[in-house]
C-alpha cells in the first residue's frame, strides 16, 4: 500500500494534481519516501487515488522540475537520491512559476462570500460530530431509518429496472425541473385520499428529498432583516437552512401539544404538526389554527414538515394545515426517505399558486433536469400498482412492534431515569432525563464504554431555556434482540454509577 497525505492537500487547496505534488513533495522532503525509492506508475496512483493520469503525469513532471524526481524511460519514476536531494535547485520557467503560485494558493485559505462563510460555519457546529457516531460499533439508538433490514429491494430494484428500459426507449429524455409528471399526479390522488389535501400535479414539485425543498424556500422568503420561527426542541436541518440566509432564527417553545403559538415579527414558520420532531407531540386543532391565523394576519409563509407520519400506530388521523389552509399560506413539504431508504431520495414540497413559479425557477438553478427520473417514475408505478402500500403495512406491523418493545424498556427498568413523551406515530421515542445534568453525562459515557449509545436531545435545542437533559431513542434499524440488550446495558451502566439500586431485579426486558 502506498500512502502520501493526498486528501488533506486536496481539502487545502481543491485541485487534484497539485494536491499529489504537495503531497508527495511532503513525503520526500519528511523522508517517508526514502531516497531510490520507485514510485507507483501513473496508472497505478491514479486507481489508488481515483485520479486522471494526466493528473498523475503533471505532478510527477513537476516534481522532476525541482529535482525531487527522476525518471528514465520505460524504467519508472525514483525519488532521487541523497546528492541529488541536497542539490535540487529551484526551478525555472513556468513550471517553477506554477509551483509557486500554486503552493501559496493551497496555503491560503478561500476568500468566501457571506453566505459561504454562513454555511461552511453552521455546517460544522451541527454536523461536527456525525463521523463520530458513525465509527460507534455497540449496539446505536441513533435513528438513521429504517435500516437495511426492512427495504424489499429486488421488488424495488425490478421496478426501477423496467423504467431504466423503457427510458432508453424514449428518443427525448428532456424532463421538466419539477419532476415526473406521473409522480406528481400519483402524489395528487394520493395526497387527496390520504391526507385530505386538495391540490393538482401541477402544484407539486419534486425534489431530492425534503431538505432541498426546506433550504429553497428559506432562500427564496428569508434574507439578512427578514425573521423566521422554528420550533425549540426541533431538526437542526432547518436551522441550518434558515441561518445561512442570514435571516434572525427565533425558538418557539414547545409541550406536550405541540408548539405554542404566538404574534411572531417573522416572514416564515417551520412547524412539524403531524408529529413534532423530536418529541413526537401532536399539534391539537385549536393551535392549528392559530398558526393559520397568524400568517393570514402577518402575510406570512408556514412550512409544515410531514415527518414520519407515515408511521402511526393508533390515535386518529391528523388533518394537516395544508389540508385547513384557506388562504393559500402554507407549503406542504414530505418525502419517501423514510419511508423506503435515506440513499433514496425522493422529497417533493405542495406550493401555495403565489410561491409556485418562484419555488420552480430556483430549483431549476441547481436542478434544471430533474436527478433520478427513472426512479420517480418506478415509484409512481409502485404506488400505483399497490407495491408501496403493501411495503408500508408490513413495516407498520414490524416497527409497531419494536416501538413497544423500546417503550416498555424505558418505562420499565429505566423509568426512574427517563420519562417518555407520549407519541402514537414515527420511528423514535422522545424521553426527558429525571435527574441533573452531571449524572446523564456520566451515564452516557459509561454506556457507551458498554457498547450502546442514544441521541442527545440537547442537539435539537436552539437555546438553553429549558436545560433540561433529554435523549431520543431511535430503533427501527435494530431488532428486537438488539433494543433488549441494548436497554439491559444502559441498566447495567446506571446500576454501576449508583443511578439504579442493586437489588432491583426487575429491570430484565426479556418478557
Amino acid at each position: 500500500m502506498f500512502q502520501v497525505p493526498y486528501e488533506s492537500r486536496l481539502k487545502e487547496c481543491g485541485s487534484k494534481h497539485l494536491a499529489l505534488y504537495l503531497a508527495l513533495r511532503e513525503g520526500i522532503t519528511s523522508g517517508l519516501l526514502e531516497p531510490g525509492a520507485r514510485l507507483p506508475s501513473t496508472r497505478q496512483l491514479a486507481e489508488l487515488y481515483r485520479l486522471s493520469r494526466g493528473s498523475v503525469s503533471l505532478a510527477y513532471e513537476m516534481l522532476a522540475a525541482e529535482g525531487y524526481v527522476r525518471t528514465g524511460i520505460g524504467q519508472g519514476t525514483f525519488v532521487s537520491g541523497r546528492h541529488g536531494l541536497s542539490a535540487i535547485r529551484p526551478a525555472t520557467g513556468e513550471r517553477q512559476a506554477e509551483a509557486e503560485e500554486t503552493a501559496e494558493a493551497c496555503a491560503q485559505k478561500p476568500i468566501l462570500s457571506a453566505w459561504g462563510e454562513r454555511v461552511a460555519g453552521e455546517a460544522d457546529k451541527l454536523f461536527g460530530g456525525a463521523a463520530a457516531d458513525s465509527n460507534f460499533k455497540g449496539i446505536s439508538f441513533v435513528p438513521r431509518g429504517m435500516g437495511e433490514k426492512g427495504f424489499p429491494f429486488m421488488e424495488w430494484k425490478s421496478v426501477v429496472s423496467a423504467q431504466w428500459r423503457r427510458l432508453g426507449s424514449i428518443a427525448d429524455n428532456h424532463w421538466a425541473t419539477e419532476g415526473s409528471y406521473r409522480l406528481r399526479r400519483v402524489l395528487a390522488e394520493r395526497l387527496g385520499r390520504e391526507r385530505g389535501i386538495r391540490c393538482a400535479a401541477e402544484d407539486i414539485v419534486i425534489t431530492g428529498g425534503s431538505m432541498q425543498a426546506i433550504a429553497i424556500i428559506a432562500q427564496l422568503l428569508l434574507e439578512e432583516g427578514r425573521a423566521a420561527v422554528m420550533e425549540n426542541p426541533g431538526y437542526p436541518g432547518i436551522r441550518f437552512a434558515v441561518q445561512a440566509t442570514g435571516a434572525s432564527l427565533h425558538p418557539a417553545e414547545v409541550d406536550e401539544e405541540g408548539i405554542l403559538p404566538r404574534d411572531w415579527d417573522a416572514q416564515l414558520l417551520f412547524v412539524t404538526p403531524t408529529r413534532q420532531f423530536p418529541t413526537g407531540a401532536v399539534l391539537r386543532l385549536e393551535r392549528r389554527l392559530e398558526l393559520l391565523e397568524w400568517a393570514a394576519r402577518r402575510g406570512s409563509w408556514i412550512v409544515e414538515d410531514d415527518y414520519d407520519s407515515d408511521f402511526r400506530w393508533g390515535g386518529r388521523p391528523i388533518e394537516p394545515l395544508k389540508s385547513l389552509d384557506g388562504e393559500g399560506r402554507v407549503v406542504y413539504v414530505g418525502s419517501f426517505s423514510r419511508t423506503m431508504r435515506s440513499e433514496v431520495r425522493i422529497g417533493y414540497a405542495v406550493l401555495p399558486q403565489a410561491l409556485r413559479n418562484s419555488f420552480i425557477q430556483a430549483k431549476r438553478l441547481y436542478d434544471p433536469h430533474p436527478e433520478g427520473i427513472a426512479e420517480q417514475n418506478a415509484l409512481a408505478d409502485w404506488i400505483a400498482e399497490g407495491g408501496y402500500d403493501r411495503h408500508l403495512r408490513r413495516m407498520r406491523r414490524i416497527f409497531h412492534k419494536l416501538q413497544e418493545r423500546l417503550k416498555r424498556g424505558l418505562d420499565g427498568s429505566l423509568a426512574e431515569l427517563f420519562e417518555i413523551v407520549p407519541s402514537d406515530a414515527g420511528l423514535s421515542l422522545f424521553a426527558y432525563w429525571r435527574g441533573d445534568e452531571a449524572s446523564y453525562r456520566l451515564l452516557r459515557e459509561r454506556s457507551r464504554e458498554r457498547g450502546v449509545a442514544w441521541q442527545d436531545g440537547g442537539k435539537y435545542r436552539i437555546s438553553d431555556s429549558e436545560n433540561r437533559p433529554s435523549a431520543l431513542f431511535g430503533f427501527a434499524h435494530l431488532d428486537e434482540k438488539e433494543i433488549e440488550s441494548g436497554i439491559d446495558r444502559i441498566r447495567l451502566a446506571a446500576r454501576e454509577l449508583g443511578l439504579i439500586p442493586h437489588e432491583d431485579q426487575g429491570g430484565s426486558n426479556h418478557a
